[in-house]
């Protein structure tokens, strides 16, 4: 019988040659009393009297370790440790590691720039980016991370469930999906190319081929905005679905997909959620929604907050998200109906010059963009023209809809901003592992 077959049941994990013999962090508590070997790196160090006290970190968390007599190398050194487990009330898991033996495996030659163990009580922000290739190891970035690493598996497991085709779109393009100025140019064999704003227009080929389908890849935007919600790297989590009847099959899909992404971070990340102080909204009631221009009214005649132009200004959608918190007692707000001169050029037109867009703001702040997409090619020509935009740019694009395209709809979320807004970080770039921005191309 093995080790792992005497301490306990369930699925049996999958492991590596450099796992024989080695217990992780997590699952000291099964091996009470008896000797172990843990591998990992030092995450604190602190001398007593002679009786050193070790964090040792592995990709399941952290344990204490007390060593007497055993000399320790610097913060961030991979080791081996084996010793005995004893029950500690006041250690980390309420666990510790009474070592016999410390391996040094790979030694640290340098101290770490900032204090990871402390790292968003005490190191300047800039220290942390500019530093990024070693202070991403902190625990709390590990543990930003890890939830949009579930994030990201939860969004994808849902629509698998339902359906959906993964697919993967190219990120060098001729001509950007939304237009504008926001474009990376890039040298493409001589010739000018850009990097992908978006995989829109691939997504809606894409339907015509698997009629549901999505993607989680990196876009890339020429920001000018020096704000704590923009990057000019982020991973956009998109969706397309064909055989709609309206925008509001795009948003009932949505709300659902959130649910469930919110409810598998609730399950499977609770150590997580308890390190950052976070909570996840349950979504237990519908997500409201509300056209632009009664948005704009109902913010005005509450909160005497005005806005102008095509879109909410940043203090309108805190003030409607506000609103959506105290009235539905929802951290989420659909805004819909924008005006054609504030939606992309394959927003679905209506005659009053609205259209079928949608925003969904959360607790507060834009995380997404969609809505019903024009599936008619003489529409999508008179869009592009409206708009000053050349229709032989996206002669491939065009041609599609000469080839029956149903009426179809999606949307995309921004990994990072959803991740930000859930776990109350203030700066997207630290929902981030490597950041870009228009200062930033390092680490």
């Amino acid at each position: 019988m093995t080790s792992s077959e005497a301490v306990g049941s369930g699925p049996t994990p999958i492991t590596s040659s450099s796992d024989a013999g080695r217990v992780l962090v997590r699952d000291l508590a099964r091996y009470d009393g008896r000797e172990v070997t843990l591998q990992g790196w030092i995450l604190t160090r602190r001398d007593l009297g002679g009786v050193r006290f070790l964090v040792l970190r592995d990709r399941s968390g952290v344990a204490q370790v007390v060593l007497s007599g055993i000399e320790v190398p610097l913060h961030e050194s991979a080791v081996r440790v084996t010793g005995t487990v004893v029950a500690h009330a006041k250690a980390p898991g309420g666990y510790e590691v009474r070592a016999s033996a410390l391996e040094t495996v790979s030694e640290a030659t340098a101290p770490p720039p900032v204090e990871l163990s402390k790292e968003d009580r005490t190191a300047n922000p800039d220290t942390l980016l500019a530093y990024r290739h070693v202070t991403v190891r902190s625990p709390r970035t590990r543990a930003v991370l890890k939830v949009q690493a579930e994030l990201v598996r939860a969004f994808r497991a849902f629509l698998d469930a339902r359906d959906f085709t993964e697919v993967y779109t190219p990120k060098l393009v001729s001509a950007g999906a939304e237009g504008g100025a926001n474009l990376f140019e890039v040298d493409y064999y001589g010739k000018r190319a850009y990097l992908a704003q978006s995989p829109q227009l691939y997504k809606q080929i894409m339907v015509g081929v698997f009629e549901r389908v999505y993607e989680t890849a990196p876009v890339y935007r020429a920001e000018k905005s020096h704000t704590s919600r923009h990057l000019a790297e982020y991973l956009s989590l998109d969706v397309e679905l064909g055989f709609i009847e309206s925008e509001a099959e795009v948003m009932d899909l949505e709300e659902a997909l959130l649910r469930s992404m919110f409810a598998s971070v609730r399950e499977r990340c609770g150590a997580e959620l308890a390190a950052l102080g976070a909570a996840v909204p349950a979504l237990d009631a519908p997500v409201p929604r509300l056209p632009l221009l009664e948005a704009r009214a109902l913010v005005a005649e509450r909160y005497g907050h005005v806005s102008g132009g095509k879109d909410l200004d940043p203090e309108a959608e805190r003030l409607l998200g506000r609103w959506a918190l105290e009235e539905h007692g929802s951290d989420l707000v659909f805004v819909t109906r924008f005006p054609q001169a504030a939606r992309p050029f394959y927003t679905y037109p209506e005659a009053d010059g609205l259209t079928r867009g949608f925003d969904l703001l959360f607790r507060g702040v834009e995380i997404t963009s969609g809505g019903q997409r024009v599936h008619r090619e003489e529409v999508l020509v008179e869009e592009l023209v409206k708009r000053g935009m050349e229709p032989a740019d996206f002669a491939d694009y065009l041609q599609v809809f000469r080839h029956g395209m149903p009426p179809h709809g999606g949307f995309a979320i921004g990994a990072e901003r959803l991740t930000a807004l859930l776990l109350g970080i203030t700066n997207v770039r630290f929902a981030r592992a490597f950041p870009r921005d228009e200062q930033r191309l390092r680490p």
